[in-house]
């Protein structure tokens, strides 16, 4: 078989300060297995990554691989629907290099350089894939553009997590958070600043009552702390769901308020997954959608939603329908 294309593209902006030397090393070791026709290409932002990913298709590109975390990932996702290319034709790989890199490791991807590059180099030539559904996030009201994710999402604590991790000092703060704590220590800083945030100023904010639509259907009418989507098993940080990426379904995780009391401990059972043993003593709710979510706010106020690691502001309601399928380079 001859080796098709490979583009790969890395952010400044992503990963621990170890990470950030990994990149320099990806081209080189692509030709030690027989790919020598690898393109690295840097992008300093999220938005230069989509930009570039979008670019490289129109020339021809059709197998990206993003070197980051969740949000470069997401970028690059962007860039391949702003083609306008059928997301079939398109393989799209994660290389973990960066915070919250979930889907790379359901994937199966090492954290290693050396190991990743092998089993990147093997399943492009045997097109190891599994398909993920694309989902689209909107704004009822007026808001920002439309955003197209393929992991997680959320709003309430889980969407103000990216305030605290993509500021404008994110390079560095994120760099060595990820250097002492791992991959998830910007994600899980993010978390705890967003619990604090909301415990701060539970005492004279009002509360927010949500309306969660399934289907078109109102399902449920509650105030809540934290309302967290996925489209599928994340891995053991986010073990919410057990369906596949590709299950053709949305599932949404509501955590009721129960106080500030409670929070604090909501918040940790909710990070370390050990909810889902009990999710009625932590007043956690589910919800499956196979045409469209809807998460509804009674406040004219704006709200933000996390998509993957980004903030999409929204009003009035946000809505989460899945609009198309990629297939992504799986280990198996």
């Amino acid at each position: 078989m001859i080796d098709r294309r490979v583009d790969v593209i890395a952010t400044t902006v992503s990963g621990s300060i170890q990470d950030w030397g990994k990149v320099k090393r990806i081209t080189p070791l692509f030709r030690e297995h027989g790919m020598d026709d690898v393109r690295l290409h840097v992008a300093e932002s999220h938005r230069g990554a989509r930009e570039k990913a979008c670019a490289l298709l129109d020339e021809g590109g059709r197998i990206l691989i993003s070197a980051g975390g969740s949000g470069t990932f997401n970028s690059v996702l962007e860039g391949c629907c702003d083609s306008g290319l059928p997301l079939s034709d398109i393989l799209l790989g994660f290389l973990r290099k960066g915070s919250a890199d979930l889907i790379g490791k359901v994937l199966g991807m090492p954290d290693e350089i050396e190991s990743a590059v092998r089993v990147f180099v093997d399943s492009i030539r045997e097109e190891r894939t599994v398909p993920c559904d694309v989902i689209l996030a909107s704004s009822a009201g007026a808001g920002d553009a439309p955003r197209h994710l393929v992991g997680y999402g959320g709003a309430e604590i889980f969407g103000r997590i990216p305030y605290f991790t993509e500021n404008r000092f994110m390079k560095y703060y994120k760099g060595v958070l990820s250097q002492f704590f791992g991959d998830l220590g910007p994600f899980t800083t993010g978390m705890t600043l967003a619990v604090l945030e909301k415990l701060l100023k539970g005492a004279w904010s009002g509360k927010r009552t949500w309306r969660i639509k399934v289907d078109g259907a109102l399902a449920s009418e509650n105030t809540y702390q934290a309302l967290i989507l996925v489209n599928g098993y994340l891995g053991p940080e986010l073990p919410y769901s057990s369906a596949p990426l590709g299950s053709g379904s949305i599932y949404l995780f509501a955590l009721r308020d129960l106080g500030v009391r409670r929070l604090v401990g909501q918040a940790r059972s909710a990070r370390s997954g050990s909810i889902v043993k009990d999710p009625e003593e932590w007043g956690m709710e589910s919800y499956t959608a196979e045409k469209s979510l809807v998460l509804e706010s009674d406040s004219g106020d704006p709200f933000p939603v996390n998509v993957d690691g980004a903030t999409l502001s929204c009003r009035e309601a946000v809505e989460f329908r899945i609009v198309d399928r990629i297939r992504l380079i799986s280990r198996d």
